[in-house]
């Protein structure tokens, strides 16, 4: 059997905090679907993932050596079908970003920032609280227990590490509807409706004008009925 070996894309976002460890954290997504069984060894200092997939025909494999240190016992996996999502709780409280995701500072082509889920530090304070719904995701990394069959995330109930994130409020920035500038053009429609409004009295008038006429040779008939009676009188 054909055997590649892949490295999968990795994207980032994080929050931070000097007082609150569960507002102090890495958030992390390593792409590689279609992985039945994968294999994760997370340590303080880094995570090696490797992850084997039949229908791509390709096995997945990334070694990350983190900036700093990350707090093992308390982070979190949630493994779905597309991809291996992570959050990795900071060792250290700090008000600080890290400067970046790893300790090499060499552009890795992998490695992306995920805007969807990024929020600026000078920011965090009116962000939503985005740990509250991590209920659903496994703990206990090292043995990366129980990880396959899980379900949604949102709303499963608090195991005391991350508590209920909204996934969808993540990135701070990706709510909210797109602008509705062009909103203002439906106005064109109400003043269509309304010019037909106004051309129905022509129609009215029309109307009247045709009733008149039918009356109008309706009397002439009538007017037309004594003389033709007259007529017959005389023939007689």
């Amino acid at each position: 059997m054909s055997n590649t070996q892949t490295t999968p894309e990795v994207t980032w976002a994080q929050r931070s905090s000097s007082s609150d460890p569960e507002k102090n954290y890495i958030y992390l997504t390593i792409a590689a679907p279609d992985v039945p069984k994968i294999d994760v060894d997370l340590k303080p200092t880094g995570l090696t993932f490797t992850g084997h997939s039949d229908t791509k025909k390709t096995t997945y494999h990334v070694e990350l050596e983190f900036f700093a240190e990350i707090d093992v016992e308390n982070s979190k996996t949630h493994h779905t079908s597309r991809d291996v999502s992570f959050v990795l709780r900071k060792k250290e409280l700090k008000e600080e970003y890290w400067p970046r995701l790893l300790k090499d500072s060499k552009k890795m082509h992998f490695l992306k920032t995920d805007f969807d889920k990024w929020v600026d530090e000078d920011e965090q304070d009116g962000a939503p609280d985005d740990m509250a719904g991590m209920g659903g995701m496994g703990g206990g990394m090292p043995g990366m227990e129980g990880m396959g069959g899980m379900g949604g995330m949102g709303g499963m109930g608090g195991d005391g590490g991350f508590g209920g994130i909204d996934f969808s409020k993540l990135g701070g920035g990706a709510g909210g509807m797109p602008d509705m500038g062009d909103m203002p053009d439906m106005g064109e429609g109400a003043d269509d409706d309304d010019d037909d409004d106004e051309d129905m009295p022509a129609l009215e008038e029309d109307d009247a004008a045709k009733a008149g006429v039918s009356e109008g040779k309706a009397t002439e008939k009538a007017d037309d009925a004594p003389a033709e009676k007259s007529k017959i009188e005389e023939v007689s």
